[in-house]
């Protein structure tokens, strides 16, 4: 018995979280109430409470579920016992893009976060979090760098900090211009070709090596 209430709590948060992420697209975060959500979810506001403290830890778990993937492949760069760090730091960006391009939910989740969350006062949770995944993120990004340089993958003399912001900016500003401008490139299709090409600038760009004093 005790199982299947734990299954219904988790049936219950998830039909929470798909029904916040809908509205949530549909009026955007800050229009959005928790009465709204659990009216989508066909459930009492007493149960989103039940799972969800506030607004703002329910819009994280919904960021998080599409993100946890990712986490782990950016993990799987930093690990000393990889072989192949230089491998695993491209398939995170080729299957944040592809998988964006191709999968709704991913989709609907990036565009809330890059235009539906608008900088009003009830925002600064969301925001302080998101400033703190990219500030994360660079710093896997980074960290999955020098594991390749270790390995011989990338040139000892790699301006590690400059070449993760690179990288970073081009993720973000992909995601950007898939939403903004979606027929202008097809990223499920050339998400490789691209991703590939950014990291032949880092093993190749002699303006991505340190300048040596």
């Amino acid at each position: 018995m005790a199982r299947k209430t734990k299954e219904e709590a988790l049936e219950t948060r998830n039909r929470i979280l798909d029904a916040a992420e809908l509205v949530f697209f549909e009026k955007g975060v800050s229009r959005t109430s928790l009465a709204d959500i659990a009216q989508a979810a066909g459930v009492t506001r007493g149960a989103i409470y039940w799972h969800f403290a506030h607004k703002s830890e329910l819009f994280n778990e919904m960021f998080d579920r599409v993100l946890l993937p990712l986490d782990e492949l950016k993990a799987a760069s930093l690990d000393p016992n990889e072989t192949d760090p230089l491998g695993r730091l491209v398939e995170v960006c080729m299957v944040c893009l592809r998988d964006t391009a191709n999968d709704p939910r991913r989709r609907r989740v990036f565009d809330i976060l890059f235009l539906k969350c608008e900088l009003v006062e009830d925002m600064g949770p969301m925001m302080e979090r998101y400033q703190t995944n990219m500030r994360e993120g660079l710093t896997k990004i980074e960290g999955g760098l020098r594991n390749a340089i270790s390995k011989g993958q990338l040139p000892e003399d790699l301006d590690t900090k400059l070449a993760a912001a690179m990288v970073h900016s081009f993720v973000g500003g992909a995601l950007r211009d898939m939403l903004f401008l979606p027929d202008a490139t097809d990223f499920g299709t050339h998400a490789q070709q691209m991703v590939e090409s950014i990291f032949d600038a880092l093993r190749l760009s002699p303006a991505l090596r340190r300048k040596v004093a």
